[in-house]
């Protein structure tokens, strides 16, 4: 790693030395290398004094940068600052971008991404959408970005790797940790063929304060955020408002009535954020996307024909026990062998199909014209 990267990860890792402060050294001196080697009287100048000068006083002479390269090194851990090209480059243009990234995987240069955001505590109906919608963005070259929590961030990655499509982790702790833990083979996923973000110094824990800071990012990298479900209080709402601080588009899902997951949604809805059903809904808002897509090389816009012919057996098998009487999700996974998220998706794409309504309670009716 270049020098100046390694002095900027050195100056994270001292107490109270964040983002912010370390753009501050970096206008001031004009390089982390320089603010690194300056005299204490220099540091007098700076017009934002506070103990965090005083520990970069105390502590600089204790740090030796190449040691903290040589741990990232190990750790498969890697360093991109904006002025480099593989940098997202939506999240270059903000005032407030990190001074420097911590990744692992594989960047895209000049990718158009679409952050997917949504409650931690999804339904299945969440999940599903989530999980359709970012394989259909995915196949067409878009990066799906989000937070690997549970629930809809999930959904979303998944979703996108289903395509082969790229997706983007962005981390509210060190990335030596993952976040939640039963993320792990997902977090392996995503680096295979994506990348996971922190601007977080590994040793980071994930504290309830790290992820407002987090959201920026998701929402900084990308083109437009999505909220599939969220209720009334909820981070993918603090997304949304730095969204539109940022300028980016705002769309939202709509939910079912009774569902408290989809207050958030519809509260977005009536202010002015954009209805999406299917992913042409995006498509008529950011029009260049849809001129300039890029198939992902496997699994694009048509199914190989064994897969096409599984999705149609899965249908027809759910459509079997549909009638004009509601029945519940329950019932149906009882009385199928499809597993629970496989009826969820199969149950959501009859529904974008036309032929499929849900009910309030997870209850689900054929179609009139079916």
């Amino acid at each position: 790693m270049e020098q100046e990267k390694l002095v900027r990860a050195a100056l994270r890792t001292i107490k109270g030395v964040g983002s912010q402060h370390l753009r501050q050294l970096i206008a001031h001196f004009g390089t982390a290398i320089k603010a690194w080697d300056a005299p204490q009287s220099n540091y007098l100048q700076l017009s934002n004094q506070g103990v965090w000068i005083g520990e970069i006083l105390k502590n600089r002479k204790n740090i030796d940068p190449r040691e903290i390269g040589e741990s990232l090194i190990k750790q498969g851990i890697r360093i991109i600052t904006p002025d480099e090209p593989d940098y997202p480059p939506l999240l270059a243009e903000l005032a407030d971008a990190p001074p420097l990234l911590y990744y692992r995987g594989r960047l895209r240069r000049e990718s158009e991404v679409l952050a997917i955001v949504g409650s931690r505590q999804a339904t299945a109906y969440g999940k599903a959408a989530a999980r359709v919608l970012a394989r259909d963005a995915a196949a067409k070259g878009i990066v799906i970005a989000s937070g690997l929590a549970r629930g809809i961030d999930t959904a979303a990655h998944q979703g996108a790797l289903d395509s082969g499509g790229i997706t983007w982790a962005f981390m509210g702790c060190g990335l030596d940790r993952v976040y939640p833990l039963e993320n792990q083979r997902l977090a392996e996923d995503i680096i295979d063929k994506g990348a996971v973000f922190s601007e977080f110094t590994p040793g980071t824990p994930p504290l309830a304060t790290n992820f407002p800071a987090r959201n920026r990012l998701i929402s900084g990298c990308s083109r437009g955020v999505l909220v599939v479900e969220s209720a009334e209080k909820s981070g993918a709402l603090i997304t949304v408002d730095f969204a539109l601080e940022q300028g980016r588009e705002v769309f939202a899902v709509p939910g079912p009535i009774f569902s408290p997951m989809s207050r958030g949604t519809h509260q977005l809805l009536r202010q002015g954020a954009k209805l999406v059903e299917e992913i042409e809904d995006i498509w008529n808002e950011v029009p260049n996307w849809s001129k300039n897509e890029r198939p992902v090389s496997i699994k694009t816009k048509l199914l190989p024909k064994e897969e096409a012919l599984s999705e149609e057996m899965d249908h027809g098998s759910i459509l079997q026990q549909l009638s004009d009487v509601p029945l519940h999700i329950d019932h149906i996974t009882v009385h199928s062998t499809l597993s629970v998220s496989s009826i969820s998706l199969a149950l959501l794409e009859l529904q974008l199909g036309g032929k499929v309504i849900q009910l309030p309670g997870q209850h689900y009716v054929l179609a009139r014209e079916c």
